[in-house]
């Protein structure tokens, strides 16, 4: 009668996900945040957050796209706690100015609002599938210059990716169709008078002091500023996801 023999332990680690081929979790790409806690935040500091969508969506600023996204505003705007107080739509991404009274809020409000904004996007292109490429990127702004850099950067931000030269009624125009500039009342030329037949994003005021007040000690906004890169700081921040 033969004896049982006990079998060797291995001596490798297994590799993560099994047998396999490509199981397990992802390395990361260099574009999503970090998966980690953010930190906790505090009401009187708005937030800059960056929403960015996969290749496969296609591009964003249509009309149709931009009706949809009005709707998905409306849905953030029911909640208390929680403000989309300004916006802009990009070829492939959003920009969004936040408030949130608190990270519980912040976190709901965002999920909330992404949810929402993918259903309308998805709607809009006639298509299903995942729409946001990776987490959102947020910045907390904690200072009036970084505010006001901040506003400049959302509501001008089509300059940066020279949209405004995409044809002779985009070189004339001042302010951004597919942003919600046209609400905005820290212009340097004043406040932009909306056409009868423009139904403006559905953003709400701002209550926090740094994006009421705060911020107009470095002047108005120059309708035709072209924002500059955002500071290797701030860049640190977003990619962090604080």
């Amino acid at each position: 009668m033969s004896q049982d023999r006990q079998l060797p332990l291995p001596l490798e680690r297994p590799k993560r996900g099994g047998s396999r081929k490509g199981a397990g979790r992802k390395r990361g790409n260099g574009h999503d945040t970090d998966h980690q806690t953010r930190p906790e935040h505090k009401a009187r500091f708005p937030v800059h957050v960056v929403l960015r969508t996969g290749e496969s969506v296609g591009r964003l600023r249509r009309g149709r796209v931009m009706r949809s996204l009005r709707r998905a505003l409306h849905v953030a705007a029911a909640r208390v706690e929680f403000r989309v107080v300004h916006m802009s739509i990009q070829h492939n991404h959003l920009h969004l100015l936040v408030e949130a009274e608190h990270k519980l809020a912040l976190s709901r409000g965002m999920q909330s609002f992404a949810i929402s904004a993918a259903r309308a996007i998805n709607r809009a292109q006639g298509r299903r599938g995942k729409v946001f490429a990776y987490r959102y990127y947020a910045t907390v702004l904690t200072n009036r210059r970084q505010t006001r850099h901040a506003l400049a950067y959302v509501l001008n931000n089509w300059r940066r990716h020279r949209e405004d030269h995409g044809g002779e009624r985009q070189r004339r125009a001042l302010v951004d169709p597919y942003s919600s500039g046209v609400l905005f009342d820290g212009w340097s030329c004043g406040a932009m008078s909306v056409p009868e037949d423009f139904v403006p994003l559905a953003v709400v005021s701002a209550q926090t002091w740094l994006l009421r007040v705060g911020w107009r000690i470095y002047g108005a906004i120059e309708p035709r500023e072209v924002p500059g890169k955002l500071t290797s700081r701030s860049a640190r921040r977003a990619r962090a996801g604080t």
